[in-house]
């Protein structure tokens, strides 16, 4: 390649990545606007419009980032996996037992909602009620990958359907979510319920005799 196009090709890449960067800006304030607005007026009340203001752009734009105000809901949840992702990750969770890895697990995904309770509220409910909560494969997935992971290591009965421990999982992680939230003040601890109903689930309920 001769010199003049190799650096008419890295000022396009330069071009490429400011305008990614510009466009992830403007998605990221968009996504806060929207969370904004969802704790302070409620999910129902928020319009698209109403999104659009708050981040000072045309109605237009928010389209073309989220074709619908669900998808605000769908990355809330994105965003939360992916945040304790990075957090387990720096912490090398990978070394951990199976146990203790989905202990740790679950810990980081109740402190975001405890740290976050008003806003946890409101989207974990709004994602219930519009959104594809239990219908979404993600969490569950994650759960299993870590089941599965014990199961090579021989800490989990070979037998177990790591799929089907994987769901059983996220639908004790949401159902806990969605009855914490239902009361104020909380009616009980969020991480100490948590902790029981893995412990339930990692013992099961019979006595060993």
């Amino acid at each position: 390649m001769k010199i003049r196009d190799a650096a008419a090709a890295s000022e396009g890449g330069a071009a490429v990545g400011r305008q990614e960067r510009r466009r992830r800006k403007l998605h990221d304030e968009l996504y806060e606007a929207a969370v904004g607005l969802f704790v302070a007026q409620g999910y129902e009340a928020t319009t698209m419009e109403q999104i659009a203001e708050a981040a000072d752009v045309a109605r237009a734009t928010v389209f073309n980032h989220f074709a619908q105000k669900v998808g605000f809901l769908e990355e809330w949840g994105v965003r939360r996996r992916a945040r304790v992702a990075e957090i387990l990750g720096a912490e090398h969770a990978e070394d951990l037992a199976v146990g203790d890895r989905l202990r740790r697990y679950l810990k980081e995904m109740g402190d975001l909602n405890a740290a976050s309770r008003a806003e946890t509220t409101v989207l974990m409910d709004a994602s219930a009620r519009y959104g594809h909560l239990l219908q979404d494969p993600s969490l569950e997935v994650e759960l299993a990958r870590i089941v599965e992971q014990g199961r090579r290591r021989g800490e989990i009965r070979a037998g177990v359907d790591c799929d089907q421990a994987g769901q059983l999982l996220a639908a004790c992680y949401f159902s806990t979510i969605l009855r914490w939230i239902r009361e104020e003040p909380a009616p009980f601890d969020l991480h100490e319920r948590l902790a029981g109903a893995l412990d339930i689930i990692l013992l099961g309920l019979l006595a060993i005799r």
